[in-house]
């Protein structure tokens, strides 16, 4: 393998490990808030289920990700290699702030902008681009109610219950987290394994978009490898801030998780798992009662995820203007 491309794989991976650090929040946070495991566990459980996701449902994200939304006629090494360290430094900086962003929409602006500068407009393929958006922006809404007709659902059936009902929440928690890890690095690895797939294209080491063995193998590795280190921070603002979170809301939240991000998965659509997981958070807690979720930090979230794409594409936009100037060429990236 040429140079360039391996300094791609190389951030593809790095990526990856960090949207597992980074999002290892989300799985394991309500789980981890509500006592039903301790931490560790949770993370080295969610781990597994993370790297055997790719395996069990497929790689139709990939396929949406490495080949809908760029023509890869028009692209070089150089793009994809401005989308990846825009999306990466976008991820540490929100990881350091603690602020749960979405690394989907980081890698999405980190690719528009990269293309739109170094390819043009014309090899972006707005039907793709139309399609993931779409996903992008209304699977949180669909949290949202989702979780408020869960959470409903759930107090109907278990209005007469006892105290001790707890104790089975915490319990059924466990086999929700693990639907939650499957369908996150489902969703989640898929997105490096298009953007590696989409180099080794461009590269001319494979003849057409097919993701190869060894690179689901890597990716999924790296984004559980990620996930098991975990991200305490985000954890605290996922688990604590929104409202005080009892077994009920965690099972409840982790089921409609699941089911959204999986849903999403089987049909290609690159979802942002932490929004969908914060939004269904909220829709459990409006459940209950509208008061009881503190709507100020979910302000502050929104305001990131709106700010990402924009972000990121102008970031990546520059890197790929500055990596291509001639102080840079010995890079032979173009």
């Amino acid at each position: 393998m040429t140079t360039p491309l391996l300094i791609l794989i190389a951030l593809a991976i790095v990526f990856d490990f960090l949207n597992g650090v980074h999002d290892s929040s989300n799985i394991v946070a309500t789980m981890i808030s509500s006592r039903a495991i301790q931490p560790r566990v949770a993370l080295f459980m969610t781990a597994v289920a993370e790297f055997s996701g790719p395996f069990i449902f497929g790689v139709a994200v990939a396929n949406t990700i490495g080949s809908e939304i760029v023509d890869p006629i028009f692209l070089n090494i150089g793009i994809i290699i401005a989308a990846l360290v825009s999306a990466i430094i976008w991820n540490v900086m929100t990881w350091l702030l603690g602020i749960p962003s979405s690394s989907s929409h980081a890698l999405i602006g980190g690719l528009i902008g990269a293309v739109a500068v170094g390819a043009g407009f014309k090899a972006i393929q707005m039907a793709g681009v139309t399609k993931v958006l779409i996903v992008l922006f209304t699977s949180p809404i669909i949290g949202l109610f989702a979780g408020m007709l869960v959470a409903n659902l759930i107090f109907l059936l278990s209005w007469k219950a006892t105290p001790k009902v707890n104790g089975l929440f915490k319990r059924l928690q466990i086999i929700t987290s693990l639907g939650l890890a499957l369908s996150h690095g489902t969703n989640d690895a898929q997105k490096t394994m298009g953007i590696i797939t989409l180099g080794l294209l461009i590269s001319g080491r494979i003849s057409s978009f097919e993701v190869p063995f060894w690179v689901i193998v890597i990716c999924a590795a790296a984004i559980a490898l990620g996930t098991s280190v975990g991200g305490w921070q985000l954890i605290r603002t996922l688990g604590a801030k929104f409202y005080k979170i009892r077994p009920i809301h965690g099972f409840a939240s982790q089921a409609t998780s699941a089911a959204v991000i999986l849903t999403a998965s089987l049909i290609g659509g690159p979802v942002s798992t932490t929004q969908v997981v914060s939004t269904a958070i909220m829709g459990v807690g409006a459940a209950e009662r509208l008061s009881k979720v503190k709507w100020g930090v979910a302000g502050e979230i929104l305001t990131a995820w709106i700010i990402t794409i924009p972000a990121t594409a102008l970031l990546s936009g520059f890197l790929y203007w500055l990596l291509s100037s001639p102080f840079l060429s010995f890079f032979n990236l173009f």
